[in-house]
Parts: structure tokens; sequence; C-alpha cells
């Protein structure tokens, strides 16, 4: 008999609308929360991704003002979040709405933008120093960096549209913020943030380049495993795990496909949105899973490949994961036999031979969706081992079922060089 669940706590958006053409209803989605959208959207992703004149058009119809308040570029950083506050610094907030479409990175601009306009003090930007100000005052709501300061009032409503199929930033609690000034990579982090309306469109994914989809998708499988395994596991992400993840691992290699030659055109877009669907489901239940979990090794040197070395974040996850599956092989091996059964009923009963299964399983998946395996295929010079292997920590690492020292962590990374 199994131990009963200790207690726990679940967070999760109090609305998720899942399903192409979704996004045909953000305005009533919108209406529910506010009457002006404050929109946050892609560089790229709010043009590309067709999604601009239906949400311009939703909105409309729902009687809903909106304006576009920032745009992102890349990952959010210290810098990008006080521009977007100064620009907002005067503006009265009654009935407003934050609507982001983009990736993970712009959601998480977005949810930092939210947090911190109902708690910034008056006064904060006026004076000669206001950048100075500004700057601060998100460094100090940063964990490990500043004041520690927390979020105190409730955000701005936020209504997340991810055109990415990875992150699941869409259904979590907090924002990954970056200062390359200072070489940090720090997470705003609080239950308030999760957005109040999740609404995932796998239409708004069919945009996205091969590169894209292989480091997005490979993002959302290593949050899957590593929230399953992770020495904070919790029985309700655990079940969104074995949900989601063996339909990720099917749709991901085949939306790298090129079409065949010969397939029928209309069924090929189709089995194309059956796969997108199923990527945008389980990078959803991803971000669940993480927020109520955590996560590992692949994640804590991904945040320091990406502030050292410019590694873009799904990318340096996926290069991390097989190493991560390997060292976290012998604690983890009840869990990757649970996956591998969870993909393969049929595989090995024998549960050594089932985990082995599992990390080969991803190995090739990696392999097969043409990521590197070697540290210095990034870019990444060997004087820069020590430096990661120093700056792995936080939160992410802490979850890792085997704890490593930094010696053993640099050891670690010295074999992938």
């Amino acid at each position: 008999m199994d131990d009963a669940p200790t207690a726990y706590d679940f967070a999760a958006p109090p609305l998720i609308r899942f399903g192409a053409g979704r996004i045909d209803e953000i305005g009533a989605a919108v209406g529910l929360l506010g009457r002006r959208a404050w929109i946050i959207g892609g560089g790229r992703s709010l043009a590309t991704s067709g999604a601009r004149e239906r949400i311009d058009a939703s909105l409309t119809a729902s009687g809903i003002d909106s304006r576009i308040i920032a745009t992102s570029e890349g990952e959010p950083t210290v810098d990008q979040v006080a521009a977007a506050l100064a620009g907002i610094a005067s503006d009265d907030r009654e009935g407003v709405v934050v609507v982001t479409v983009g990736g993970g990175a712009t959601i998480d601009l977005a949810k930092a933008v939210a947090a911190l306009a109902t708690n910034m003090p008056a006064g904060l930007v006026s004076g000669s120093d206001r950048e100075a100000s500004l700057d601060a005052f998100v460094v100090d709501h940063l964990e490990g960096v500043g004041r520690g300061l927390t979020i105190a009032q409730w955000p701005l409503p936020v209504v997340a549209v991810p055109t990415t199929a990875g992150t699941g930033a869409e259904a979590t609690r907090n924002a990954v913020i970056s200062c390359p000034r200072r070489r940090f990579k720090k997470s705003m982090r609080s239950p308030m943030m999760v957005p109040r309306v999740a609404l995932v469109d796998p239409d708004l994914t069919a945009s996205c380049d091969p590169t894209t989809i292989a480091a997005s998708g490979l993002d959302c499988i290593t949050q899957l495993i590593e929230s399953f395994i992770c020495r904070f596991q919790q029985p309700l992400p655990r079940c969104l795990v074995l949900e989601s993840l063996p339909r990720a691992l099917r749709a991901l290699p085949r939306l790298l496909q090129q079409k065949p030659e010969g397939e029928d055109p209309q069924r090929w877009r189709d089995s194309r949105a059956v796969d997108r669907a199923a990527m945008s489901h389980a990078a959803l239940l991803s971000g669940m899973a993480l927020t109520n979990s955590g996560l590992g090794l692949a994640h804590g040197v991904a945040a320091a490949l990406g502030i050292g070395c410019g590694t873009p974040h799904g990318l340096a996850c996926a290069v991390m994961l097989p190493t991560a599956m390997r060292v976290n092989r012998k604690a983890a091996e009840h869990d990757f036999a649970r996956l591998e059964r969870a993909v393969d009923p049929a595989s090995s009963t024998d549960q050594a031979a089932a985990a082995d299964a599992f990390v080969e399983r991803i190995e090739r998946l990696c392999r097969e969706s043409g990521v590197p395996h070697r540290l210095s295929e990034l870019g990444v010079k060997a004087d820069q081992i020590d430096w990661l292997a120093e700056n792995s920590g936080g939160a992410s690492m802490r979850g890792n079922p085997v704890t490593l020292s930094t010696a053993e962590l640099r050891g670690v990374l010295a074999a992938m060089f």
C-alpha cells in the first residue's frame, strides 16, 4: 500500500481555454476581468502568428479598448521591465487587463510588469534618479539578488496567449528575468502571478520554424521529466506528466519531419494540427507541473548558460537533458521506468531495463532533433566551465534528485565540453 499523499498546494490558472481557434474568444475572456487591455507582445510572434488582427477584432467586438505598452525582444531583462513600468507609471489602472501574446519570454515580461505595476510606491519614477529607482525596484523583487521584497498587492490580471509550445509560462507563478550587466538570471515569484486566463490556441504555433519547434518542444519535455523526478515532486503534477509526456514524445518528431513525397496535402495539414495540439497541451501541463513541483539539473545549468554564454533557454535545456538524466539515472530508476511504461506499455517489466530504455529514448530524440551534445558546440569556452559550475545553483538545482557539489558539477560539465 502506497503512503498517503502529504500536504501540498496546487496553483493553476483559474480559467483555461484550450483548442484551435480559441484566439477569437480573447475579447470575451478579457471582458470577464476588465474593460481595457494593455498588450505586451513578442517582437515577431504577434505578427507572424497571425494573431494580431484576430485579437484586435475580438477585443473591439467585446467593447475592450486596447493599446500596446511593450514589445519583448529576446529573454526579458531588468531594463525591459523597468522601461515598461516607466511607460505606464502615471496611467490609470482601473479596469486594466494585461494581454500577452508570444513565447515564454514575452509572457514572463508581462507577468513581471503586471505584478510590479500594482506594487509600485507612489513617486517611484519621479526625480532625476528615476532610472536607478526603477532598476532597484525590479531587482529587489527577484530571488537572491535584491532585498527580497514580495508581491504584496494582487497584480493586474493577465490573459496569457502562448505562440510557442514550450515553457508553459501561461500556467506558472514566476517570471524569469535576467540582467546581463550583473550576470544573473533570477525569478520573480508569487502564487498571485499565475495568469488569470490561459488561452491556448495551437494554431498560433503553426508559424514556428523547425529550430523553434525543436528547442521549445524539448524544453517542454525537460520540464515534464524534471518535475516528475524532482525531489519536491507532488501527486497532481505527476498525473499531468503521465497524461501529456507520451503524446509529446510522439508528436515532436513528427512535427520536425518534412512532408513525405506523395503525401496528400490535406491529410498532412490535419496530422500537423493534431501534433501541434499535443505539444501545446503538453507545454501547458508542463507549466503546471513545474510550478507545483520543481525542476532539476538541466534547468539549473540552462539558466547559467543563458546569462553567461547567451544560450537560448530551450536549446540549453535540450543540450543538458541527456546528461541530467544520466546523472540522475540511479536515483530516478523507478520514475524513469514508470515513464517508459507510460510511453510504451509493452516495455520491459525489469525496472533497470525500462529505465535504461527511457534514457536512451530521450537521447535518441535529442540526436534526431539536431541538438548539439557538446557545450563547445554552443560556443562555450573551456575557461567558462568553472563559472558555469559556480553559478548553476538556485531553486531548479535544489530540486535535482542527486545533490551535486560545485566540484562534482564542474566534472559533469567538463565531460560535456
